[in-house]
């Protein structure tokens, strides 16, 4: 009996100390499962993350913090200048010590710069410990090549990237990261081929998702309740539609998601200055779910440059279509992309583009040293101009519109606007205006999302800080 009791009480022990080990080695493997995403680019290059890290959490990853702790480390890649391809080269770089302190880490590389000519089989021999190169076209394919390279007893790389676009791809898991805003894509690709840019060539023609694909994501989106703003991502979000042949444009679009109940605003980027239409100008004005904060890159402000450019636009155009929607649509606020330095840019060009820059009083202005890319006509253009003029003139724009926006910034103290509370940080809450512009208020009773009145006080550092007057009313949908 008492050998039977010692027994019972070795294998009880015995067990203890195996579910002990079990739970550490089940620990080990769920701690081992994370991932970590460096983003370069555009807002198109962050939600493509997003779609990343939802593909990543489906395959049971959690987000990490560094690279360090990561099992799974992700490059999402941009190409339209030279600076950004040098940094990611060099971020790619120091992950070698990681690889070789964990021959298990995959490392992937994505996004634009792997869709360049010849780039897929430089990595593979500049960076031969890279685990995964994977294209544009094909980023929904992701989640499967993971899988192929995590049960692999072999060599463990796989380069995919497809020479042309393929269809449009819904349901792609997303795990959004942007706060109260959630990027929505309506299409994919650009037709324009503006000569500096490499845009069309890595992420090939324009390809519209179907409306009601489009609907079914927003109606869901609001309907979680926890995003008050919907952004429409495209690279000319002007021309959606054309290519569905079905009659649909982008402000049939835009009606019929505005008809969806809820309190939310929709904004958009980015259009292109020559298909802004009248149409549109009229829609954003009379529907109160469309922001009033629009992009309009302009690029130039000489008809010469736009020309060289490829840009379909006038100067006189685009000034009439400043005009135009500052005159229908009350509170608007523009911002705007300027490259400058562009191949035979004159002193006079570079003035024009000033002047209009004055001319348009732009809430906000994305300033860009000219640099060539290869494989788009601007690279072998003549009259390159050289990088001291480029800076010197970069800095002179910023000084304009750092002017401009401070007096904008003076006009609006002792007024009352319209926000959305955001965050709170260092014992304030920070709250988003209509014109993208964000306050700061000390307020206790507020929560993220809410609607507020805000009167602003005052400016410190160009930072706009205010009192909350009201708790503004729940608008009819």
């Amino acid at each position: 009996m008492k050998i039977i009791k010692n027994n019972i009480v070795h294998f009880e022990n015995l067990f203890k100390t195996l579910e002990k080990k079990l739970i550490k080695i089940y620990n080990n493997y769920i701690m081992d499962k994370k991932y970590f995403i460096e983003t370069f680019g555009c807002q198109m290059n962050l939600h493509d993350s997003e779609k990343i890290a939802g593909m990543l959490r489906d395959l049971g990853y959690e987000e990490g913090k560094t690279k360090e702790e990561a099992s799974i480390i992700v490059f999402n890649t941009c190409c339209i200048r030279e600076t950004a391809e040098l940094k990611i080269m060099a971020k790619i770089g120091e992950t070698k010590a990681l690889k070789k302190a964990n021959p298990n880490l995959i490392i992937a590389v994505c996004g634009c710069m792997t869709q360049q000519k010849g780039m897929p089989e430089l990595l593979k021999k500049r960076f031969p410990f890279l685990s995964i190169v994977i294209g544009t076209h094909n980023l929904e394919e992701l989640e499967e090549y993971i899988k192929e390279i995590s049960s692999s007893t072999k060599r463990k790389y796989k380069s995919v990237v497809w020479d042309s676009e393929g269809k449009v791809v819904e349901n792609t898991p997303t795990y959004r990261t942007s706060g109260n805003n959630a990027w929505v894509n309506i299409m994919y690709g650009c037709n324009n081929f503006c000569t500096y840019c490499i845009v069309p060539y890595v992420r090939g023609r324009e390809r519209s998702r179907k409306p009601e694909d489009i609907e079914k994501e927003v109606r869901e989106l609001v309907n979680s309740g926890k995003y008050k703003t919907i952004t429409l991502l495209g690279q000319n979000v002007n021309s959606y539609g054309k290519d569905l042949g079905n009659g649909e444009n982008f402000v049939s679009l835009l009606d019929r998601l505005c008809k969806i109940d809820g309190n939310f605003k929709i904004k958009f980027m980015t259009s292109h200055p020559r298909d802004f239409s009248d149409e549109l100008i009229d829609f954003i004005a009379k529907e109160r779910k469309m922001s009033k904060c629009i992009h309009l890159p302009v690029q130039s402000g000489s008809d010469k440059i736009l020309k060289a450019m490829n840009r379909h636009y006038t100067l006189e155009h685009y000034k009439n279509l400043v005009t135009k929607i500052k005159n229908k649509i009350d509170g608007v606020s523009l911002t705007t992309d300027i490259i400058v330095g562009f191949p035979g840019e004159t002193d006079q060009d570079f003035e024009d583009t000033c002047n209009l820059v004055k001319f348009c009083k732009y809430t906000g202005v994305f300033g860009f040293v000219y640099s060539k890319r290869k494989g788009t006509p601007a690279e072998k253009f003549d009259n390159q101009i050289d990088a001291k003029t480029k800076q010197k003139r970069i800095t002179t724009l910023f000084d304009i519109q750092h002017k401009i926006a401070k007096e904008e910034l003076e006009e609006m103290i002792g007024k009352t606007f319209e926000c959305c509370v955001d965050t709170r940080k260092c014992g304030l809450w920070i709250a988003k205006l209509e014109n993208g512009k964000t306050i700061k208020v000390k307020c206790d009773n507020l929560e993220p999302n809410q609607d507020i009145m805000v009167r602003v006080d005052k400016i410190v550092d160009g930072e706009l800080f205010g009192t909350v007057t009201t708790f503004a009313k729940e608008k009819e949908n």
